[in-house]
């Protein structure tokens, strides 16, 4: 089954064309099923090619997706189209008194800030206690998955001296765990961020917290949080081939200083073109995290948040 976007939405023909199936509202409506309801919280500055990669992920699965944008109430986009803003993204004040299989809360170039600075953290707490009656299953990515692994159990993020930047290898640290069904040993995920979660300060903070993914070099990678309902990943899987590439040709036309992404182009050369080598275990993660939404979700949306036991063991 397809993922259900708006037709005149930029990702639709986007992902028409790379052959994801993609439908508009009146195909959908001819299928006599509930698709799976899953909200992207997007707090990127590039709005477009934020949704349309997670849009690329979650659409690849054989379960209908409803994908819902939602923005901060307050916060002003200032990289996207007040246009672009006012058609797709609905403000979450509007939207929470309403449930969801899902949420993917992403990243955000706010590193540098601690948490309780942000503009909008007050609401963002409110997104994230609001997840625990209105969500079934809740994605934080890079420093969205930070700031939840914060708010929930106390977790700090450090900042580091130089960006961990490129593509690492890491090591798959829970074979069984559904979420990594035909997952390698051993991959390679890109890495961008300023700040880091170190293992010894989830080991302290308990709370069932599990490391499934990590590296020898950035760290900590994909954390499970049960009692919360909530994977955290702090890496992005989800990135196209050429978003290091832009992230350094950017950098580098600023003047900032930058490192060459490490093991991202063929012989750390930049001027030659980056290869994908994260693609396959991307799709598996989200496919997964898809999967173990659909066979836990209560059928009846209005239960969602309130059955503690709707989930496996």
């Amino acid at each position: 089954m397809p993922i259900k976007l708006p037709s005149d939405l930029p990702a639709y023909d986007v992902l028409t064309r790379e052959g994801v199936m993609v439908m508009d509202e009146e195909l959908a409506s001819r299928q006599d099923i509930r698709p799976l309801r899953i909200g992207l919280l997007n707090l990127m500055p590039k709005k477009i090619q934020t949704e349309t990669q997670f849009a690329r992920l979650i659409g690849a699965t054989p379960l209908q997706i409803e994908l819902t944008l939602i923005r901060m109430t307050e916060h002003q986009s200032r990289n996207t189209s007040a246009s672009h803003m006012e058609a797709f993204y609905r403000p979450f004040q509007e939207v929470k008194d309403e449930k969801f299989d899902g949420l993917i809360i992403t990243g955000a170039p706010i590193e540098h800030l601690p948490f309780e600075e942000v503009s909008y953290w007050d609401e963002l707490c409110e997104v994230m206690d609001w997840t625990q009656t209105n969500v079934h299953s809740t994605f934080g990515v890079c420093w969205g998955g930070m700031a939840m692994v914060h708010h929930f159990h106390g977790v700090p993020k450090h900042m580091l001296d130089h960006k961990a930047f490129g593509c690492f290898r890491h090591r798959n640290l829970a074979p069984a765990s559904p979420y990594l069904r035909g997952f390698s040993d051993d991959f390679v995920i890109p890495v961008s961020r300023w700040t880091e979660v170190r293992q010894d300060d989830i080991d302290r903070a308990g709370g069932g917290l599990t490391t499934l993914l990590g590296s020898d070099e950035v760290g900590p990678c994909l954390v499970e949080d049960p009692a919360h309902r909530a994977l955290y990943i702090f890496n992005h899987f989800e990135y196209d081939s050429g978003t290091l590439k832009e992230e350094y040709d950017r950098d580098v036309a600023s003047g900032s200083a930058i490192n060459v992404p490490l093991n991202y182009y063929p012989g750390d050369d930049p001027s030659r073109d980056p290869q994908n080598r994260w693609r396959s275990h991307a799709h598996l993660l989200y496919g997964n995290w898809i999967s173990e939404m659909y066979l836990t979700t209560p059928f009846d949306m209005a239960r969602i948040g309130q059955d503690r036991t709707d989930l496996r063991g």
